[in-house]
Parts: C-alpha cells; sequence; structure tokens
C-alpha cells in the first residue's frame, strides 16, 4: 500500500470515531496502522467491574490512581506477538480458557477506554496506563477517547537489571488531543510514522525486540525536536539571504539580516505556543483566510509580515487591550506626524481589505507585558530627529524593510545551502515558516522524564534561540551549521543537575534538625532521599517527622539561576518540586495549611496597619487568598 492510501486510510479511521462503537473503531485505527491480530479475549462486558474482575488475577489495580471512577468502557482489542510480528503464524492463541498467557511478555496487547470528561491532563492519562500496566507483564498500549479527541498512550518498559522475572515500567509517550473530527497535520504524520510499511521501511524488523525500538526512536521527542530544528535551520538560512532589513540594524547585511531573522523567529514561536491557548486566532496564520484579509498577498511583496506580524508583535502583543475607560489603545496611527514613531499603534491600514473588521481579531488578542515584542526602531541619542530603523516598523514609502510572503507560504521547494553548511552536490528543501509551524503540534506542558507528548514544549524556544545565536555567531557558526541542534543543555543533564541540587539542599536541611539526625547517617539520608526523587510509583521512605521537616524546607527553598538562558534549570526544579510534594503529601493537606498560616500571619500583620482604607483593603485581599488556597 502507497503512502498516501495509508494516509487516508488513517484519516478515514480517525473521523469513524465521530459515530460506531469504540472497540470497532479502534480496531480500525490499529488496522489502518498495519497492526491486527486474532488473540483476544471476550469479556462478558466492557464495563471497568468487568475488566477488573478478569485482571484482579494477575495484580492488583489501584482504583484511585487509576482513576475507574471516570471509566465509560474499557474494551480488550488484540495482542500482537512475536509470531504475528514476524509473520510466521497467523493463528497462535495467546488466551486460553480466558487466561492470560503471562509468558508472552515479548507482545503488545491494546485496549480502548472510552472516558466520561472531555479534557484529562497528561499526567492523568499517563497514570492510568502506568497502572493498568501493572497488571500483566507485558507492555499495554491504550487508546483513550475523551470527547471528540483520542489520545494513544504507548509505555516503555525493559527487563529488571537484577531479576529477569521483573520489569520496569519507564516512560509513558502519548500522542494527545488528536481531533476526530479534523485531526492535526502533526497527528497524522505521527500516525503515519507508526505504521507497520512505515517502520519496516525507515528501520526494518524482524522480531518484537526490533519493532518495539522502532516504535521508541519514532516517538523519541529528539528526534522530534533535531527534525524541526532541521527545517527551521534550512529556512533560516533561505531566509538571510532573501530579506532586507533597515541599514540602521547594521552596516553589513549580514549583520543586520542574521540577527533580525533570529528575532523573528523567535517571536513567532513564542506566538504559536500562545495559539495553542487559542488566545490568537489561527485566522492569522491561514494561507486561504490571510487572502481575504490582505489586498495583496504577492508572494514577492511584503504584505504578510508588514501588516499582520508586525500589528501582532508590536501594536497588539505590546500594547494593553481597549477597556470601557480607554477604548483606543489598540488602534491604527493617525496619517500625520501626531503619533510619529509611536510603535505601540497599527501601522499600513492599506493593505487590509476590511481595515475595522480585522482589527476586531487584534482585538481579542491580550497584552503580554514583555521585551519580547518591543519594537526596537527609536531616537538617535545623537540625533533626536532622526529615527533608528532595526524592526522597520514604519508606513514611510522608504521603509527599506523586505520580507517576502513567500518566505512563509511557499510550498516545499529545493534551495542550495551547500555554502553555509559546507557541504557540496547535497539536495535541500525548505518551505514557509508558516506551513513548516503548521505542521507540528505544540504543546504548552513541558516534558518529564516520566511522561512525554510527542508535541514541541516550550523548552524548544530557547533551543532554537540558543543554536541559531550559534550559528550566527562568527566563532561557533562554521560548526553550528554543521549541527542539528546541541548547544543548549540537554535535558538529561539538566535532571542530573536538579537531582544533585536538590539532594544537597535537602541533606543539608536535614542535616540541621536533631530529629531526623539523631535517626539517620548521611549516607542512610542520602540514599532515601535519591528514592524520593526517583520517578517511580514507590512510596518514600521517610518518617512522618522526617516527611513534615522535607516539606517545610521544600516551602523555605530559593532557587537562583544567574545564567538562566532558557529557564530549562528553574523549571526542572519546579517539576521535581511538584513531583516529590506528590510523595510526600499526596492529598496536599500539610502543604495547603502551611500556605493557609503564612496567610494568616500575613492577616494579623496587616491589623496593624494605621490607614483604614489601606488596612481594609490589604485584608480583603490576603482573605481572598486565603479562601483560593482553600
Amino acid at each position: 500500500m502507497n503512502e498516501l492510501q495509508i494516509r487516508k486510510n488513517i484519516q478515514q479511521a480517525l473521523k469513524d470515531f465521530q459515530h460506531e462503537a469504540l472497540v470497532i473503531n479502534a480496531k480500525n485505527l490499529l488496522n489502518a496502522l498495519g497492526y491486527e491480530s486474532e488473540i483476544t479475549v471476550e469479556l462478558e462486558s466492557n464495563l471497568a467491574e468487568e475488566f477488573i474482575s478478569y485482571f484482579d488475577q494477575f495484580g492488583k489495580l489501584n482504583r484511585e490512581r487509576a482513576m475507574v471512577d471516570e471509566w465509560e468502557s474499557i474494551d480488550f482489542l488484540f495482542q500482537l506477538t512475536e509470531e504475528e510480528i514476524s509473520g510466521t503464524d497467523q493463528t497462535r492463541i495467546a488466551f486460553k480458557n480466558r487466561q492470560l498467557d503471562d509468558t508472552i511478555m515479548e507482545s503488545y496487547v491494546f485496549f480502548a477506554l472510552k472516558l466520561r470528561e472531555s479534557n484529562y491532563t497528561r499526567t492523568q492519562l499517563s497514570t492510568i496506563t502506568r497502572e493498568i500496566n501493572k497488571l500483566m507483564p507485558m507492555p499495554a498500549m491504550i487508546i483513550f477517547q475523551h470527547g471528540q479527541t483520542l489520545t494513544l498512550a504507548v509505555i516503555d518498559r525493559r527487563l529488571h537489571k537484577r531479576d529477569d522475572e521483573k520489569d520496569v515500567l519507564k516512560k509513558v509517550t502519548l500522542i494527545k488531543d488528536i481531533d476526530a473530527h479534523d485531526p492535526h497535520p502533526a497527528h497524522i504524520q505521527i500516525l503515519f510514522d507508526l505504521s507497520r510499511n512505515e517502520l519496516l521501511r525507515v528501520h526494518g524488523f524482524n522480531n518484537f525486540v526490533e519493532l518495539h525500538r522502532a516504535w521508541a526512536k519514532t516517538l523519541d521527542i529528539q528526534e522530534l525536536n533535531k527534525r524541526f530544528y532541521r527545517e527551521l535551520s534550512n529556512w533560516y538560512f533561505w531566509a538571510v539571504d532573501n530579506v532586507t532589513f533597515p541599514e540602521d540594524a547594521g552596516e553589513d547585511v549580514d549583520i543586520r539580516n542574521a540577527p533580525s531573522i533570529i528575532r523573528l523567529i523567535t517571536r513567532l514561536i513564542f506566538v504559536w505556543f500562545i495559539k495553542e491557548r487559542k488566545l490568537i486566532p489561527d485566522i492569522f496564520f491561514n494561507p486561504r483566510e490571510i487572502e481575504k484579509i490582505l489586498i495583496s498577498t504577492d508572494p514577492q511583496e511584503s504584505t504578510y509580515y508588514k501588516a499582520i506580524l508586525q500589528n501582532l508583535f508590536f501594536a497588539t502583543l505590546n500594547q494593553e487591550m481597549n477597556t470601557p475607560q480607554k477604548s483606543d489603545n489598540r488602534k491604527f496611527r493617525g496619517k500625520g506626524r501626531q503619533h510619529y514613531n509611536i510603535t505601540s499603534l497599527y501601522r499600513y491600514e492599506d493593505y487590509f481589505a476590511n481595515s475595522g473588521e480585522t482589527l476586531r481579531h487584534f482585538e481579542k488578542i491580550p497584552f503580554l507585558n514583555g521585551g519580547l515584542f518591543e519594537c526596537l526602531d527609536k531616537e538617535d541619542k545623537d540625533d533626536p530627529k532622526k529615527i533608528l530603523r532595526i524592526d522597520g516598523f514604519s508606513d514611510r514609502a522608504d521603509n527599506q524593510l523586505s520580507v517576502p510572503n513567500f518566505l512563509f507560504f511557499s510550498e516545499e521547494t529545493e534551495v542550495d545551502l551547500n555554502k553555509v553548511y559546507d557541504t557540496k552536490g547535497k539536495r535541500y528543501k525548505v518551505r514557509g515558516l508558516i506551513e513548516i509551524l503548521r505542521r507540528y503540534k505544540f504543546t504548552i506542558t513541558e516534558n518529564t522524564p516520566i511522561e512525554e507528548e510527542v508535541a514541541l514544549d516550550p523548552e524548544l524556544l530557547g533551543k532554537v534561540f540558543e543554536n541559531l545565536l550559534a550559528a550566527y555567531n562568527p566563532e561557533t557558526g562554521a560548526t553550528a551549521r554543521k549541527q542539528t541542534g546541541s548547544f543548549y543543555t540537554p535535558r538529561e543533564i539538566v535532571n542530573y543537575m536538579v537531582d544533585e541540587s536538590l539532594i544537597a539542599y535537602l541533606k543539608e536541611s536535614s542535616r540541621h534538625n536533631p530529629l531526623c539526625r539523631s535517626v539517620n547517617t548521611e549516607a542512610a539520608t542520602e540514599t532515601k532521599l535519591r528514592h524520593l526523587l526517583a520517578y517511580n510509583d514507590e512510596p518514600h521512605q521517610f518518617t512522618d517527622t522526617e516527611t513534615e521537616q522535607l516539606i517545610n524546607a521544600i516551602d523555605t527553598l530559593k532557587i537562583l539561576d544567574p545564567a538562566c538562558g532558557s529557564g530549562a534549570f528553574p523549571m526542572g526544579i519546579l517539576h521535581k518540586l511538584v513531583f516529590i510534594l506528590g510523595k510526600l503529601d499526596p492529598r496536599n493537606d500539610q502543604w495547603r495549611q502551611r500556605q493557609i498560616a503564612k496567610v494568616q500571619n500575613l492577616i494579623d500583620i496587616a491589623e496593624e496597619i494605621d490607614d483604614s482604607t489601606v488596612r481594609r483593603n490589604t485584608i480583603r485581599d490576603l482573605e481572598h487568598e486565603k479562601d483560593n488556597i482553600n
């Protein structure tokens, strides 16, 4: 079957989830991917209690962690065994007398689980996947349906290093929130990459272990990031040769074009993450809609960058929203000089087919109080009458800025980048920047070592910025252009730094606590701390007194990262603190009481404020904060 037909089959299988039974649709989706089997088990019903009753013979399900009350139905689809993968035996029956043959560890079992609500977090779906996997010795893959969306959960398992009879549940990878009605192109691509034919073409496999490795390689987030960066890097070098930024940005064309393009990429990727939260309408990135908005979309003109992106960056995200008290924050600048170089007002009004209607789309976008979207055009310190044009946000006819439309919406084309990459005769492909971004799924939730979504997360923004700067820097450029993106601190190193920093801090805090010091040696404390920080489902090993002391230490912790860069270290610390607090204080009782006590202490202090109005307002705000904690 050719690639086009497989993609069509996948898309149709996804659309079918809008009707018919989940078990039928789930099997059809797996069949579209090239996976099918007659090995199954028939339960009397697809209710949760029937599932639990059957699999109780293999292990005890933690009902609370598995969120059983949220299960509407669960179906066993089939088991994919070594013989079926290698194609030597299509008749092997793994289930006899309704008993699971737990000796076939090298196999996949597939389930379809329908949940009652529409939205679930990555952690909730990952936790359910882990709990179900604890009931069986082989990897259990789950197709979740929640509302009109689907999530495919894939778990990585490995044999225990010291006990061949056991295995270890490692990372859960999610292809999350697949829209059954209108699937994202990135989701279609990911599912196609997992199809049997494509895995055979790219990786080749003859047995379960090789198939499992091919799945893991295909779902590897680092590989996804590298692929995205390769596309973005090609576009960057292509764009630098096809744009013109004002001469004030640098005398040499390379000096002004390269950093200007880096700023453009960084701003636009940031916008793309905001768009994932539905805070920016998709209309500004849809080619068909853009043709309706702008009078001209000629590929050689710069109407899209000027009228859409510059107005979005400088006059929307960098300008407060209109309010009943001040309804003219967001507006087009006047035609005269009264708004001379006020870069937070809209420009290029003549580029729009209907400027008033378009302005209403801009008005709904929130204001971001940060420097990323500040226009760099400014007055010359030596000559206040002169404006130094860096971004070139200007209506003037002599505006030198040129960022052609084809750089954003061009279909895939070949360009010669052999000079910048120091290669010979290699063929490089590029496509428009908007087209690149639309091909990938973005998520605002950063991945962790135990759960990942097959999507680009916010950490990517820092990586792209650092790597492109390295490619632009004359001292690192030659090396950077041969790389696929590795100048940032890798996530594995960040995780190591996080763990070692927290262990050192928590060890020190326990050393000064006489109750903990009396019952623990330093080595024993470190062993228990490493167990606490390890991503596992095992209970922590601390006493109630030690637990209280650790929660106190976390509450008073201060993190300083002078060379913050992309913020990977402080964000890593935050994720790990949330994780270990979930172990130490599962119901959040101690942490909540500590926060309430701190606010109450502030209220007691506020009672001493002399000014009655300030005192009343301060106490009111603090009481509101305390209610929110509760």
